[in-house]
């Protein structure tokens, strides 16, 4: 087998953490797995397109969109390192997409063809193992998004995000910053000024603390 970059989270180390892969699991895997590099404002998808492959990301920064009749975008997800990347509804009822994946940083990924994983799931019993967890953590953190959506307040909705992607504002716009937190770029920019004097006041020296005593007689 080749040798697995270290520096870059590779797919079989991921799926080698859930269970055990069979030798011959791993060598098919090896052979199907296609890896491309993507630059950045590629669209891997576009609306009517059906995602016929479902990637894992090695390196890079992407988003999934969609656009409304009046032209407003909605940034619905963020995927980064070491994450599986696809439409969901599209990819696995081989539909038609109706949303937007774009690379926001150039990017490099692993990929099967929605044939191919299938082909997995026929003949290798750990795979759908290895699926069923996927899914959930999938669901598991798009539920722990809608909740996040309908529940928490903006400075909440903002502070969870940047807990989630530490690095989010070297890696995108402020307007796709604010279309996934459902604010416009304003409101956001005046939020984030307002969070910086919060923690500037806080951080102040008081104005009372350390005063030199007046010496006598002065």
């Amino acid at each position: 087998m080749k040798q697995i970059d270290t520096q870059r989270p590779d797919l079989r180390q991921i799926l080698g953490k859930i269970t055990p892969l069979s030798a011959s699991f791993q060598q098919r895997l090896q052979e199907q797995l296609l890896t491309e590099n993507f630059p950045q404002r590629h669209f891997v998808l576009r609306p009517g397109e059906i995602a016929r492959r479902i990637y894992f990301i090695r390196q890079g920064f992407l988003r999934a969109f969609s656009i409304d009749r009046n032209g407003r975008q909605t940034t619905s997800r963020f995927f980064s390192q070491g994450e599986l990347m696809t439409c969901i509804h599209s990819f696995f009822n081989q539909q038609p997409s109706e949303e937007y994946i774009e690379v926001l940083k150039a990017s490099t990924v692993q990929s099967l063809s929605w044939n191919k994983l299938n082909s997995f799931y026929a003949d290798f019993p750990e795979t759908n193992l290895v699926g069923r967890i996927l899914l959930q953590k999938h669901y598991t953190q798009s539920e722990k998004h809608h909740i996040m959506m309908r529940m928490f307040n903006p400075v909440d909705r903002y502070q969870a995000l940047l807990s989630l992607y530490p690095k989010i504002e070297q890696q995108t716009t402020q307007t796709n910053i604010a279309s996934y937190l459902g604010l416009s770029r304003e409101t956001l920019s005046r939020m984030k000024s307002r969070l910086i004097r919060a923690r500037q006041n806080l951080n102040a020296p008081s104005s009372s603390v350390n005063q030199p005593a007046l010496q006598a007689g002065k």
